[in-house]
């Protein structure tokens, strides 16, 4: 499956060409306010992002910022026509990866995105939650007490999520989407996290009453 990539352009012209440019690698989300932005943020898993600077309602700054303070720290690009020093400062102080001046060149956008997400994949070979080692490569998780347990590939990918933000709660759908194929319900979410508690510890992933799952502390 190709990776996915959330556009944020309200230009008419500009958003539906970048779309097209940028369709032959990615599966590409266009938003064209910030608002919509945030809540297919929210609702969906998005290997990088492309915000425009300047939106209708909320700019492009508050809305890297809004993802920052919620924990989402999918890598962002960020377009703009403001070229100057101080603009390209505020939006990476407002949580930025990266910053692309217009007009600009199909090739380094998509060179810049390729760097962005080379710095995002993977969680490393092991990971460690609480007692337990998570070995994401090898689809196994080990237990302090048991020793090595197999996970299948769907376990291991939801694992792997949970793991590269373990601060963060995670929505349903975002699970779903991020994990699942096209037409799977959510209660296929609920049914995996089951399985993954039943074969490591209840205490492995927590749920979060009215929001979803996060990584848990086992001891």
């Amino acid at each position: 499956m190709m990776p996915r990539l959330l556009l944020v352009e309200d230009d008419p012209r500009l958003g539906p060409l970048v779309a097209d440019e940028l369709g032959e690698q990615w599966i590409v989300t266009l938003r064209t306010d910030g608002e919509s932005a945030l809540e297919a943020a929210a609702e969906e898993y998005f290997d990088v992002m492309v915000i425009d600077r300047r939106l209708p309602g909320i700019d492009g700054t508050e809305v890297v910022a809004a993802l920052r303070q919620r924990r989402i720290s999918t890598p962002v690009l960020m377009l703009t026509a403001l070229g100057m020093v101080h603009d390209r400062v505020s939006g990476l102080d407002a949580g930025a990866n990266d910053y692309l001046v217009k007009p600009f060149n199909f090739d380094e956008l998509t060179a810049r995105l390729r760097a962005l997400t080379r710095d995002y994949t993977g969680v490393g070979s092991s990971v460690e939650i609480g007692g337990w080692v998570f070995y994401p490569e090898d689809n196994s998780i080990t237990s302090p007490y048991t020793g090595r347990v197999m996970l299948t590939e769907k376990e291991t990918a939801l694992l792997r999520l949970l793991t590269s933000e373990p601060s963060r709660a995670f929505t349903r759908q975002h699970l779903l989407s991020a994990v699942f194929d096209n037409g799977e319900q959510l209660g296929t979410v609920d049914t995996y996290v089951h399985y993954i508690r039943r074969k490591t510890d209840r205490d492995l992933i927590s749920t979060i009453r009215g929001v979803g799952y996060r990584l848990g502390t086992p001891a």
